[in-house]
């Protein structure tokens, strides 16, 4: 008789849940949150086990990979659609969310959530890490602006092109007579340095990244594409494959619009914002960048300028992104490249 397992994660241990296929329990427990662990349960457990669900969540993908390369299979869910299912039970404990996810797997009523690769991992990390540098850097210049226009003290623009050498000059030349105030900007000065020059280091692994892909090398023939766009696609999607229609994809990152439809009410809303927000925003600015900066002619920015006569600037510029977005996962399942002034529907040709 087919087997199916649920299990709950947490950070110390993790609940198991092993049903049949009729629905009677077999065996319920718990194990370490570690790989062998539980695959040893499993396998004592659940000689014949067809399915084994746990939700997304922090943990979940490396357990994931873990399960799968002892060969067990383990599938990943959509934490929001099983909390849904979990959710119907009057009590909350981890041995009911087991039994509940053990159901899920028995059923069949789950929607799988893609586990990436451990190279999209790491290149999703990275993104976020300069990310992260540049926020603080950008804190850290607010608190210095903040505090000394407290003391009348206006720090006004820094030289083009972003030069952040400038800023800490100013502020430094700002305070050449204050020597208390000296003392509590310093330790600031000191770290926006720091900041400043690990972000510097971490931009030049990004482009030394997308000078070695030939993905985000085509990516960035595309109208509007950067660098920073183009692995932030790359980290996202993963596998182009995923994917059967380029469609998809943009509906993946939250592009398209929401749907609402019962009885005689039928409506599309807002766009449903429901997948990585970074790669919308880098879409969003590459979709502006179309529109605004692009001085080249392409179909694609004729396009978004007529629309956004009809419709305005802002939806004319989700509407670019969204395909660019199908342009861009075109382009990496076909291995085309963006051609400026041919793009015949959503399709890039080579």
């Amino acid at each position: 008789m087919k087997l199916y397992a649920g299990l709950d994660v947490s950070q110390a241990t993790t609940a198991i849940c092993i049903i049949r296929e009729n629905g009677e329990r077999v065996w319920e427990g718990s194990a370490m949150t570690e790989p062998p662990s539980i695959a040893e349960v499993l396998r004592q457990y659940a000689p014949q086990l067809e399915r084994a669900v746990l939700e997304s969540g922090q943990l979940s993908t490396w357990l994931t990979r873990e399960l799968r390369g002892l060969g067990l299979p383990v599938i990943c869910v959509d934490a929001r659609q099983a909390h849904k299912a979990l959710s119907a039970r009057l009590n909350k404990s981890d041995s009911a969310d087991a039994e509940s996810l053990a159901q899920l797997a028995r059923t069949g009523w789950f929607r799988e959530v893609h586990v990436k690769s451990p190279e999209a991992d790491r290149l999703r990390m990275l993104l976020a890490a300069r990310r992260r540098l540049i926020s603080c850097r950008k804190d850290i210049e607010a608190q210095l602006r903040g505090t000394l226009k407290t003391f009348g003290i206006k720090l006004g623009s820094v030289t083009a092109g972003g030069n952040r050498v400038s800023f800490r000059e100013k502020v430094r030349a700002a305070l050449s007579t204050d020597e208390m105030l000296w003392v509590i900007v310093k330790p600031l000065l000191a770290v926006h340095e720091g900041l400043c020059r690990q972000s510097s280091k971490l931009d030049r692994t990004v482009g030394a990244l997308a000078r070695r892909s030939p993905i985000a090398k085509r990516f960035m023939t595309v109208s509007g594409v950067g660098i920073v766009t183009a692995l932030t696609f790359m980290a996202v999607i993963d596998t182009p494959a995923r994917f059967r229609r380029s469609s998809n994809a943009a509906a993946y990152i939250g592009l398209t619009p929401r749907r609402y439809q019962s009885g005689q009410v039928d409506y599309s809303g807002r766009i449903s914002r429901s997948g990585n927000s970074e790669l919308r925003a880098c879409l969003y600015e590459a979709g502006c960048a179309v529109l605004n900066r692009t001085h080249k002619f392409s179909s694609l920015k004729s396009w978004g300028l007529r629309l956004a006569a009809r419709k305005g600037f802002r939806k004319a510029a989700v509407a670019v992104a969204r395909k660019i977005a199908v342009i861009m996962h075109r382009i990496w399942s076909d291995g085309t490249v963006f051609q400026w002034t041919s793009l015949k529907g959503d399709v890039a040709v080579a």
